[in-house]
């Protein structure tokens, strides 16, 4: 768990480890969309943008604040078996809200096509074609069994990309090491009233959404 906390002095914040959230600490709040709800039409439609948006990612926020503000008590009273039986919840929650912050703007109305400039090179590089990272990608998605995520994460160790899947809301950099920079949601909640249970459908029409200027940014990012 982390907060943000105000040094004195410091023109920003400071995330810290658990014990300063006894401190302060602000609670989360859910992200505005960069876009309206109908925005990605035909490939997602408003309906689902609507409830994945407004109700599930909502309930990650909420249920992690939650979790948070009982975890803060735990550690004000010592509470060891309180702290640890709260993990499961933090992680969930917490990965269900960084996940989906990542998520709305990995997509976009001006999205699809490919990406360009370093970014591209580097899919070249470690996939052999755009072509092969894109069946690659959809491949792992595809196979994630139940609940989970298919991703694009950067290698800072090794300087490369790979391709990753998590289970259920696991945060691809804390459960994995990878920096974050493409997630899709296959959580049925994410296409079902769309494509059913057709999952394959729903990856291939997500592809003509995907904001390869917001994925280039990050990559660009953790290089730095």
């Amino acid at each position: 768990m982390l907060c943000r906390l105000a040094w004195p002095g410091r023109s920003g914040a400071k995330l810290v480890a658990p014990l300063g959230c006894l401190v302060s600490r602000q609670k989360h709040t859910l992200p505005d969309l960069p876009y309206d709800y109908g925005a990605l039409e035909p490939h997602i439609n408003a309906e689902i943008m609507q409830l994945h948006h407004s109700k599930h990612h909502a309930a990650y926020v909420n249920n992690l604040n939650v979790a948070e503000e009982k975890y803060k008590e735990a550690l004000a009273k010592g509470d060891v078996t309180a702290q640890v039986s709260l993990q499961p919840a933090l992680k969930f929650n917490g990965g269900g809200h960084i996940n989906h912050t990542i998520f709305w703007t990995n997509l976009s109305p001006n999205g699809g096509g490919e990406p360009k400039g370093e970014l591209m090179e580097a899919i070249k590089r470690d996939f052999g074609s755009f072509a092969n990272f894109k069946e690659k990608l959809t491949a792992v998605s595809v196979g994630v069994q139940g609940s989970g995520w298919g991703w694009l994460g950067y290698n800072k160790e090794q300087g490369r990309l790979q391709i990753a899947a998590c289970a259920n809301q696991d945060p691809l950099q804390g459960t994995t090491g990878l920096i974050p920079l493409l997630g899709i949601d296959v959580w049925e909640h994410a296409y079902y009233l769309q494509y059913k249970n057709v999952r394959p459908d729903y990856l291939k029409a997500i592809w003509n959404v995907i904001n390869w200027e917001n994925v280039s940014s990050r990559y660009a990012s953790c290089k730095k």
